[in-house]
């Protein structure tokens, strides 16, 4: 019997190509922006001909778009914790968890929509009109809940979600300045367990909860 792994199929193959180009897309957006970034460069990161970019993505705007929606479904799916959790100090302990690892397995995908907000979101500004305009308020209305029934301190729920989304795309968006600062090292896996902890404990005591609510949530 032969050992040679059986062929892709042609959806394997396609599947594989686009996780490819996005990866390439991903890291050429965050480090030369939108207008930088050429369909070529990104061509010759991913390592396919300019022609296998243009079938799957026609032109440098799509390419851009799905970039940006990629990370904001993942971050969309960070947030399923909220109608999955019974109060605050699951929901948003788990949601900031998320948000932490996003940042750490995806910093191009964060950076590449920093650098759309911080230009006015020439590209995508409908995006922001619609689609993280309809979640954010639907986060509001959860948080809104958890309030009325005592679970946490009347604070914002608005400014609540800007604080977190600032504090943990932070370590994807000024990653060099936190390597840096950690002796030109990246985190590893027990400092990032630290920074977990620590946002969430600042975050979640913040918003009254206690101590046990907040030391339950630590892994075992």
């Amino acid at each position: 019997m032969s050992s040679d792994p059986r062929p892709q199929t042609k959806r394997e193959i396609r599947q594989e190509n686009e996780r490819i180009i996005l990866q390439a897309a991903e890291k050429v957006f965050a480090e030369a922006g939108f207008g930088g970034a050429t369909m070529q460069l990104i061509a010759d990161v991913a390592g396919l001909p300019k022609a296998n970019l243009h079938y799957y993505y026609s032109t440098k705007e799509a390419l851009y778009r799905r970039v940006v929606e990629n990370i904001f479904n993942i971050w969309l799916t960070a947030a399923d914790t909220f109608e999955a959790s019974p109060g605050p100090a699951e929901g948003i302990g788990k949601y900031i968890d998320a948000k932490l690892e996003i940042s750490r397995s995806h910093p191009a995908g964060s950076k590449v929509w920093a650098n759309e907000v911080m230009h006015r979101a020439p590209v995508i500004q409908d995006y922001l009109e619609t689609a993280l305009a309809e979640w954010t308020d639907s986060r509001i209305a959860v948080i809104n809940g958890w309030i009325d029934k005592g679970l946490m301190d009347p604070v914002d729920p608005r400014h609540l979600l800007y604080m977190i989304w600032a504090t943990t795309q932070h370590y994807a968006d000024f990653g060099h300045q936190i390597d840096t600062l950690n002796g030109g090292a990246p985190l590893n896996d027990a400092q990032w367990a630290d920074v977990k902890h620590n946002v969430k404990r600042i975050i979640l005591k913040g918003i009254g909860l206690a101590d046990h609510d907040i030391e339950a949530l630590r892994p075992r």
